[in-house]
């Protein structure tokens, strides 16, 4: 299949070789960041790349980033492939900003066995499993090597944000939770869960990294929920999740997908992304290499030589 599981420049610093997203220094002030078709689950980089993945989470990014800039400024400067983006060299604060409407995922799982508080935030006995909060809520966790669960006193106690800077993350994110919302509700979408990243900028707060993408938020069907809200399917990458469970042997997750698993994965990324934007991803019919199609836009874009 067509994919950009990895792409290498010698001409280009690499700053940074994430799970999904590689960052190459540009200036100073710049950096591009090229977002691949690399898959990762439990921690982990599965060996299948799906094909369109990068440019429908680099498209999504790109789509949230401009609905919300009257919010929060943030770091996108430009789009210059499918795949890939300038943004700004900001300093990124190692926090990510959770925010949940339901109680589902790792939350429900400790809240199933008795957990009651999350991250300095208590909710009530009694819940059941997807239910609506009566209000978004705030759940922040540390960026590490493994993400913890951290209160925002603890977040000031330790030195990780100063009490008025996580006030402010917290107001932007339950904004762009707004926005979020209202524009998925209108399409027929629930904005479960998910993360924002923010950053520094000549000392002010920006919006860095992703945005209400399927690799970052949690999505259910409205329809879905309203008819069966515990048996609601996310139309996330849950799916890939659930059948890696499914096919779990001697404790260990398949390193690959199927053939059959990874169209079905295809659609559903591409599903998403039509019904979010409005219409299909350019680049899904295109049938020209995706590596050769990003050099040659970094090379017009006087990038590359």
């Amino acid at each position: 299949m067509n994919t950009l599981p990895h792409f290498a420049t010698p001409q280009l610093q690499l700053l940074h070789r994430g799970k999904v997203r590689d960052s190459y220094r540009i200036d100073d002030s710049t950096r591009l960041i090229v977002v691949s078709d690399r898959l990762s689950a439990f921690d982990s980089v599965l060996d299948t790349a799906v094909p369109h993945k990068g440019a429908v989470l680099n498209g999504l990014a790109n789509f949230w980033f401009e609905k919300t800039a009257h919010i929060i400024p943030n770091h996108v400067k430009a789009m210059i492939d499918a795949n890939a983006m300038l943004v700004k060299e900001a300093q990124p604060i190692k926090v990510e900003m959770v925010v949940r409407n339901y109680i589902t995922g790792s939350m429900l799982r400790g809240y199933q066995s008795g957990q009651r508080t999350f991250s300095g935030v208590t909710v009530p006995d009694g819940l059941t499993k997807h239910q609506q909060f009566p209000t978004p809520i705030v759940t922040p966790t540390t960026k590490e090597e493994s993400d913890r669960e951290i209160t925002p006193a603890n977040l000031v106690s330790e030195g990780w944000v100063s009490q008025e800077l996580y006030d402010k993350m917290a107001e932007k994110a339950l904004e762009l939770f707004k926005v979020g919302s209202d524009l998925l509700a209108s399409q027929g979408i629930i904005l479960v869960d998910t993360k924002y990243e923010f950053g520094l900028l000549n000392g002010e707060l920006i919006l860095i990294d992703e945005i209400h993408t399927p690799d970052s938020s949690r999505f259910w069907s409205a329809a879905d929920y309203a008819q069966n809200p515990e048996g609601a399917e996310q139309m996330d990458k849950e799916y890939i999740r659930q059948w890696l469970i499914a096919n779990k042997k001697d404790g260990a997750y398949p390193r690959a997908l199927t053939p059959e698993v990874t169209q079905e994965a295809v659609n559903r990324y591409l599903d998403i992304y039509q019904r979010v934007v409005g219409q299909p991803l350019a680049t899904a019919g295109d049938d020209e290499d995706v590596t050769e199609r990003l050099t040659r836009n970094l090379v017009k874009a006087g990038l590359l030589k």
